[in-house]
């Protein structure tokens, strides 16, 4: 017993140095803007322009992962086949790769002279320095967080229900709308609410292939670089508070998923 209080001891001194490590910096920040601060910023317009700008661009970054993302996680979490590994690998890229160097290899396929950015040209669609770009950069770096969530969320789900149900007759479809996706959602919208939060807090891919218009972290570096901490600091306080509160709305779906 003494042995194990001795380790308990040590991990709870090793953990709590962890969480203010975590905690100081965002509590320092949090606390040192007064309210009076932080709502003359929420009526800045140009901060106003750029929260809502961040916010819709993050979310038609989700909307892309939706629609691409989920249909790969359940192939990930349902089918084997060759290369599967590899395409796990792939999708989980663009976490170990920095960020500044994603915007770069995003410039060299969206930019005027890349690949897609010629593709898209044509019909009036442009990346470099466009709302366009800000989202392909956002789904870039946050795809990872909704496929991996998804595929966890369908590899939970029993195959048993599925063949049940193309047994009583339902298309592949019906079974994967009625029967595999309701038993699988909060996991999928959790991985959403990742990926929207990941997009909300890029910077390094946004700069580099959409500096114009701004987005919030784009925002709080021009000012913290032109005008110093002070300016910077309520801007920040922002993302902050974004941040805590999708982690609040995980934590609601996580208590949710854990009841059902």
């Amino acid at each position: 017993m003494s042995r194990r209080s001795a380790l308990d001891i040590f991990f709870s001194l090793a953990g709590g140095a962890l969480l203010l490590f975590l905690v100081a910096p965002l509590a320092s920040t949090l606390f040192s803007t007064t309210p009076a601060s932080f709502w003359d910023t929420l009526r800045d317009p140009e901060v106003l322009s750029s929260i809502r700008l961040t916010f819709l661009a993050a979310l038609a970054a989700v909307v892309f992962g939706l629609l691409t993302g989920v249909p790969l996680a359940y192939l990930t979490a349902r089918r084997s086949f060759p290369g599967k590994r590899l395409v796990q690998a792939v999708v989980n890229l663009p976490l170990v790769i920095p960020h500044t160097a994603a915007g770069i290899a995003l410039l060299m396929v969206f930019g005027r002279r890349g690949l897609f950015g010629r593709a898209f040209a044509p019909i009036g669609i442009t990346f470099t320095d466009t709302v366009a770009g800000i989202a392909v950069a956002m789904a870039f770096v946050g795809l990872p967080f909704l496929v991996n969530a998804g595929r966890e969320a369908f590899a939970q789900v029993d195959p048993e229900y599925e063949l049940a149900a193309l047994a009583d007759g339902a298309s592949p479809w019906q079974a994967f709308w009625y029967v595999t996706l309701p038993q699988a959602w909060r996991g999928v919208l959790t991985g959403a609410l990742m990926m929207w939060a990941r997009g909300v807090s890029e910077f390094g891919a946004v700069v580099i292939l959409a500096y114009h218009p701004k987005v919030v972290p784009v925002l709080v570096y021009e000012r913290f670089e032109g005008f110093g901490l002070a300016a910077a600091q309520p801007v920040a306080v922002v993302l902050i508070v974004s941040a805590l509160l999708v982690f609040v709305l995980l934590n609601l779906v996580g208590r949710r998923q854990g009841s059902g």
